[in-house]
């Protein structure tokens, strides 16, 4: 049975389908890494859905700092990768709002790397094997 993980990055986008310079670079790059871990995975039976969700104006007003976050599985990237929330003046269609940035070793990052998105990526997907059932590791120690 095919197994899934799904990643889920949700952005501002005004009404004439535009985001900023960050959720743009961003957007490239969750499809970048969307695109290697679905090769990666597809040979352990593990299928990749990429989500892109937008933010209107009205819930990005509410709170800036859901633009440009990303959910692997059921968790925020963060938590896979231990780095913790900022936030930094923005611009293009946020203007000057707060923006959410990633916090990791020292090193913010307003656009997100594609190496923490697999990293991310791969976490869940061992995860996933993480439960198997007993039996199934002993049909496979016995043959």
């Amino acid at each position: 049975m095919m197994k899934a993980i799904t990643i889920r990055w949700k952005r501002l986008v005004d009404g004439e389908d535009r985001t900023c310079p960050r959720c743009g670079i961003t957007g490239e790059t969750v499809q970048s890494a969307v695109g290697k871990l679905k090769k990666s995975l597809a040979e352990l039976g593990i299928e990749v859905i990429l989500k892109m969700e937008a933010l209107n104006f009205p819930m990005f007003s509410r709170d800036p700092l859901q633009s440009n976050r990303i959910w692997v599985g059921e968790k925020p990237l963060e938590e896979w990768v231990g780095a913790s929330v900022g936030q930094s003046p923005c611009c293009g269609v946020c203007t000057d709002s707060e923006c959410r940035t990633l916090i990791i070793g020292g090193n913010t990052f307003e656009e997100i790397p594609e190496r923490l998105i697999i990293q991310a990526g791969l976490l869940a997907a061992a995860e996933l094997f993480a439960d198997v059932p007993p039996q199934e590791n002993h049909q496979k120690n016995n043959h």
